[in-house]
């Protein structure tokens, strides 16, 4: 699972430095961002992952994370995202909002205990529904961005099937 992670962590990292260009946009007379595509990691107490973010148009951003649960063994989740974009006044500094949807893959011992206990190893995947809101800040004179957030979430299969307690994050980025 985790050479799968990386494979496309990687892939995703190329096709994006392919298609790099820095760009500017303005909003309300706000800088909203500098930067075309950034990549980093994300991070809260229970979740440790890789992020990439890129500008399709204006403030239009999609965004990519890929994330394990770092207390448990086997499991990994896949997330798409839409992220509008606004300034919020100060420069470098805006907030995003919006949505999409991940898929996770679950071991069944860590994950549901009951399933495990009635069919065995194994691991199960599970859709599910994303939300997210935040904040970040876009360093002038260094290519990094940081950004903290609130990411809710619903999945439809699982013991899990709650807005769970790995909503918030923080993330560090290299832009470019």
């Amino acid at each position: 699972m985790k050479k799968v992670v990386l494979l496309l962590s990687l892939v995703a990292i190329v096709a994006t430095q392919a298609n790099a260009q820095k760009r500017n946009y303005r909003s309300s007379g706000n800088e909203a961002a500098n930067y075309s595509t950034a990549l980093g990691i994300r991070l809260n107490p229970w979740v440790v992952g890789f992020t990439i973010r890129h500008f399709i148009t204006g403030p239009h951003a999609i965004e990519g994370l890929v994330t394990t649960n770092h207390s448990h063994k086997n499991n990994a989740t896949f997330t798409a995202l839409y992220e509008y974009n606004w300034g919020i006044g100060v420069p470098n500094l805006n907030m995003y909002a919006g949505g999409g949807a991940h898929l996770g893959f679950y071991d069944r011992r860590d994950y549901d205990w009951d399933r495990y206990v009635d069919k065995g190893k194994g691991a199960y995947v599970s859709p599910g529904l994303d939300g997210i809101i935040g904040i970040e800040y876009t360093f002038k004179n260094i290519p990094l961005n940081i950004s903290a957030d609130l990411k809710p979430y619903v999945q439809f299969v699982g013991p899990t099937n709650y807005i769970g307690e790995e909503i918030g994050g923080v993330s560090a980025r290299f832009t470019f």
